[in-house]
């Protein structure tokens, strides 16, 4: 029997209209998107945010609110320069995804096979570890375990940031739990400079940024002189809002070196929803690499612990949290949620992609606060995916005073403790000298006007005044205030009264984990030999 022609009436048209309008308006931005922006800058004292929002590879918003600096005019705009920080990652991902569509790699090649002299603490790990165990940090390595190596701005080289993760101990057996390690993500841009004979930085550039049309981005800090559209970070310290440098240096680029605006991760973010697309959906675009290397990325490797929200918290309730290759996954109202976190001092990014609605979400700004960022980014995603919105600046705003108190209170509990009249056990001259450790390599402790003065020799910004605490315990104030960091420093000494070793600890518990200061085991440095100096 010959089928009958296929005819579709216009009440039909109409009504498949009708029922196609909810999806049509779901592409739309919440109509007090603005309102929701201006009362979360002011709320969590905020100079400057940019916002971009696409989807079904269009962009819906892209704009900016506030200042790029306080007390000054000039606005945030579409193509204000920011700090990505960590959502560097994702490219680094990306760029390897695209070497592997080549040929070049294997997700489960050795990290030997491309850099045959890199090297881990543990020799069999060396030998097993892969390409995807350390995009997917799971290496056995602590939470932050070498970041004094770059962080902030130290003078070692890349490689010279690779050789010296050999000597720093695992926190975990291989593969046992997730912990995030920057350092790694250097080695990744290393294993991709061996592949593709070329820097992780041009590669990006050439292969990322020029194609999709990235024309604002840039990488380091050293590109930044010249921009005259930046948005200048901005921290608290010492009580009160300060501006900072950008802290983004030259050697950890593939872990967090990339500066971008929202014009541009808002290509950035469209270019991977449709990697993810089908060919029908996508009209055949090129894509920057294979949908298959995509759900590589996009897959768990290493899982985490899930958010316990109250039970009858139904919005903030995830079934599962795991980190892919470059990006972190979870899920929201039964929506798969692909995303990254980046924070430099001073500057914030978070990126948010849901491929069941092709959707994306990028959130800059330039002051480092997890909670006007959260709030946001929560406020954006329960729009489109149709959740329960709640009053999410108001919720996260009541938790960053609760957790202030909550610190103020276990600070003031450890200084009633403290043994305020105990004394060194050596005069302060004797603490003086030179100490190595195995992975940072040198500090030096002086005796200047009566104050110990202890000069991290890689890292110009960590001096810092030693304040004697108790006993042998002292704690070093860091001259730059802004660095938020300060740090018990507490020495060992041998039954001679000899000094044994030096160690250091967090003095707040806030300090971010980045200052990875429980992994050092400073010792005395050797006198030099007779005749050298």
């Amino acid at each position: 029997m010959k089928p009958k022609p296929f005819f579709v009436s216009p009440a039909a048209i109409v009504l498949l209209i009708l029922l196609l309008m909810p999806v049509i308006q779901a592409a739309s931005p919440p109509p007090d998107l603005d309102v929701v922006v201006e009362r979360a800058r002011k709320e969590f004292t905020i100079p400057g945010i940019a916002i971009a929002i696409v989807q079904d590879g269009q962009k819906v918003v892209v704009k900016g609110y506030g200042v790029r600096t306080i007390n000054e005019p000039a606005p945030v705009d579409p193509e204000t320069i920011f700090n990505i920080a960590s959502n560097s990652k994702g490219f680094t991902a990306a760029a390897l995804a695209m070497l592997v569509d080549e040929g070049k790699l294997r997700w489960d090649d050795p990290v030997t096979k491309h850099l045959p002299t890199f090297q881990l603490f543990d020799p069999w790990v060396t030998r097993e570890i892969t390409l995807r165990d350390i995009l997917s940090h799971r290496s056995g390595l602590g939470s932050g375990a070498g970041d004094l190596l770059w962080w902030p701005e130290a003078d070692y080289t890349p490689d010279e940031i690779v050789f010296r993760l050999r000597f720093i101990k695992p926190a975990t057996s291989f593969r046992s739990e997730y912990a995030y390690n920057n350092c790694l993500y250097i080695v990744a841009g290393q294993v991709l400079q061996a592949a593709a004979a070329q820097s992780w930085d041009a590669f990006i550039r050439d292969r990322v940024f020029a194609p999709l049309g990235m024309k604002h981005s840039s990488i380091g800090k050293d590109a930044l002189p010249s921009v005259t559209n930046k948005a200048i970070s901005h921290l608290f310290a010492d009580g009160r809002l300060q501006t900072v440098d950008f802290m983004n240096g030259a050697n950890e680029g593939p872990a967090g070196g990339i500066n971008s605006c929202v014009e541009d991760m808002a290509q950035w973010a469209i270019a991977l929803l449709e990697a993810n697309a089908t060919r029908h959906e996508n009209d055949g675009k090129k894509r920057l690499f294979s949908r298959e290397q995509l759900h590589e990325l996009w897959s768990i490797h290493t899982p985490r612990p899930t958010d316990n929200p109250p039970p009858d918290d139904t919005a903030l309730k995830s079934n599962f949290s795991a980190y892919g290759l470059g990006f972190e996954l979870s899920d929201m109202a039964g929506r798969k949620i692909v995303s990254h976190l980046g924070s430099y001092p001073g500057q914030r990014s978070g990126m948010m992609l849901i491929p069941d609605l092709r959707l994306g979400i990028v959130v800059l700004s330039n002051l480092d606060s997890d909670e006007a960022l959260g709030s946001l980014m929560l406020y954006l995603v329960n729009h489109y995916v149709g959740a329960p919105n709640r009053d999410w600046i108001k919720l996260l705003h009541e938790n960053v005073a609760e957790e202030e108190a909550r610190m103020a209170k276990r600070l003031q509990d450890r200084a009633t403790k403290r043994q305020q009249n105990s004394k060194p056990s050596l005069p302060l001259e004797k603490y003086a000298g030179d100490y190595v450790d195995a992975w940072y390599g040198k500090v030096s402790l002086r005796l200047e006007e009566g104050t110990l003065v202890l000069r991290f020799n890689h890292t110009r910004r960590m001096v810092g005044n030693l304040e004697h605490w108790q006993h042998d315990t002292f704690v070093a104030r860091w001259r730059e205030r802004t660095l938020n960091a300060d740090a018990f420093v507490y020495f060992a000494l041998k039954p001679d009264g000899a000094i044994d070793g030096m160690k250091l600890a967090k003095f707040s518990p806030k300090t971010d984990f980045s200052f990875d200061f429980q992994d050092l085991n400073f010792k005395p440095a050797p006198a030099p030999a007779a005749g050298k100096h």
